[in-house]
């Protein structure tokens, strides 16, 4: 009892001390000059902390606590490990979507890592995270492209920009979503744009993750994933440099279009030669 009332202090110490320590550290990687963005992350970023920190904790002290006293490689651990896992992976799950942005994106990427995570986690994640991503509202999208555009006069920079711009998107993802338009050229596009979130908390909510994950191996030392911070942190900035992606996307249509050319001149001789 004496040991469970120590692991029990541990925790809400470790607890307090990520959500001070971390707080501050998310918000000055975030801070920006813009005194509205500032009050901004201010008021969402405690909040996501707090749920980082308490779902951490608790994951972690589920698997010190239950697998407390159970001898390695006995049936009855590796049974009680698998519905550590199932718990765990719910708790997991909720604060993904309870977040949103990265956090979805995480899951999206354990579900695909059957590999190196157990199971419970990869098909929780599978089962919710590629189907259920949030949706920005049309003032949302709005805002994201003012910004974007550094127009700070016109709200409705978008409607500038497009003779027609359907307000509802037609697919969803972790970072952005996508949007029929029309140009002025009456040319029908699609457009993609990042979720309001993702432009405001992107670099904190990194920040935060990593703390998390560092401080919880410092405590629980069998508690390992910081290879998964590495991963996202070489990742993320890519996939969120849309003009990086628009750039790939030109480099793919030319691809695609040359092989299309080379085909269509293969048929052309096929026909000539009577094949």
């Amino acid at each position: 009892m004496a040991t469970r009332s120590l692991w029990g202090a541990r925790t809400k110490l470790a607890l307090s001390a990520t959500a001070l320590i971390g707080g501050g550290a998310a918000a000055n990687v975030a801070t920006s000059d813009d005194p509205s963005m500032t009050l901004k992350l201010y008021t969402t970023v405690p909040p996501r902390l707090i749920r980082d920190a308490m779902t951490a904790t608790a994951i972690a002290f589920d698997y010190e606590y239950s697998l407390w006293g159970l001898p390695e490689g006995s049936s009855e651990r590796e049974k009680t490990k698998q519905e550590v896992h199932l718990r765990s992976a719910r708790k997991l799950q909720e604060l993904c979507f309870s977040n949103g942005g990265i956090y979805i994106k995480l899951g999206q990427h354990l579900g695909q890592l059957e590999y190196l995570v157990p199971q419970e986690y990869v098909q929780t994640m599978r089962d919710s995270m590629l189907n259920k991503c949030p949706v920005s509202s049309y003032e949302q999208v709005c805002e994201v492209s003012r910004k974007s555009l550094e127009i700070c006069l016109i709200k409705y920079v978008i409607l500038v920009i497009f003779a027609e711009f359907d307000p509802a998107p037609i697919a969803s993802a972790s970072l952005a979503q996508v949007h029929v338009a029309r140009n002025h050229d009456g040319e029908k596009v699609a457009v993609k744009v990042q979720h309001t979130h993702m432009t405001d908390t992107a670099a904190a909510d990194c920040a935060t993750v990593d703390f998390i994950v560092n401080t919880l191996h410092w405590i629980f030392p069998s508690f390992d994933y910081r290879w998964l911070i590495d991963e996202m942190r070489e990742s993320l900035p890519k996939e969120l440099d849309f003009i990086n992606e628009a750039k790939n996307s030109e480099k793919c249509w030319k691809t695609f279009r040359s092989f299309l050319l080379i085909l269509q001149l293969m048929y052309m001789h096929q026909r000539c030669i009577g094949i």
